[in-house]
């Protein structure tokens, strides 16, 4: 059955009945699960509340939630849609971001493999070695849909691309979730898409850019984004955006701060 198409989506999140029945442990932050019903239609979700957000030493407390939905946002106006619909609910718990929940289909786009035993059709980000000592290099898929996912991150300044946040439904479609660490007005990208750095952006991730820009641009967007993020930070948004369109290429990884994310998965 195929999913509900997103504006059918996101009416049943903001305005139908949400039951919790489930916890997803673990998690950093309080995380839960159920179902939102509106007239017949019923969606499975995660219910993030802000009072279970976990305080950090570099993101303002309380504002995780917000920074999930207005990731969401991003990807929609660069035409991207790699990321499930998101809203802030006034849930069971509080307020917090309710976003639909996709099934995966087990289908994995980051790997672990032999050090240098690279698939065909796969692209390497690193070697290391595992929990027994043995060579591994870090892969991940050479993916179109997995590139906007990359470009996206970058925009957003993402500090926590794991493999495990990057989901594959069913229908092949790649979406990525757990957007509380975005937006930060300091460059923080950590990722495990770095399998394209330095190479140029092609024309598809160039127009999703030119699309962000004029939208970021327009009053209206602006002020609705200002109600997720603070000045700077949308900002600095902008500022990622207008970079990456005048550099024309992928970001390389940072050499002031740790570029993978722990654990990577």
């Amino acid at each position: 059955m195929s999913e509900p198409d997103a504006t059918t989506v996101r009416t049943c999140l903001t305005e139908g009945k949400l039951d919790v029945d489930g916890r997803v442990l673990p998690a950093s932050n309080v995380t839960l699960v159920g179902q939102v019903e509106l007239d017949g239609l019923s969606i499975r979700c995660v219910y993030k509340p802000v009072r279970g957000e976990r305080p950090l030493w570099d993101f303002p407390s309380g504002t995780l939630a917000a920074r999930e939905v207005a990731s969401h946002e991003v990807s929609e106006l660069a035409g991207w849609h790699v990321v499930p619909v998101t809203v802030l609910v006034d849930g069971p718990f509080g307020p917090g971001m309710l976003q639909q929940w996709i099934d995966e289909a087990g289908d994995e786009m980051v790997d672990v493999v032999p050090e240098g035993d690279v698939p065909a059709g796969w692209l390497h980000v690193l070697d290391a070695y595992d929990g027994a000592e043995q060579p591994v290099s870090l892969v991940h898929a050479d993916a179109q849909e997995l590139r906007a996912l990359a470009v996206f991150d970058a925009v957003v300044n993402n500090a926590d691309r794991k493999a495990g946040h990057v989901l594959v439904s069913a229908d092949g479609r790649v979406r990525g979730c757990d957007h509380g660490l975005t937006f930060h007005t300091e460059d923080k990208l950590r990722t495990v898409l770095w399998g394209w750095a330095g190479e140029p952006l092609g024309e598809a991730e160039q127009e999703g850019l030119r699309r962000l820009d004029e939208a970021l641009a327009r009053p209206a967007v602006a002020e609705q984004m200002c109600d997720l993020v603070n000045d700077s930070e949308l900002a600095r948004l902008r500022h990622r955006v207008r970079r990456l369109l005048a550099q024309g290429r992928f970001p390389r990884p940072p050499q002031g701060w740790r570029a993978i994310p722990w654990p990577i998965f």
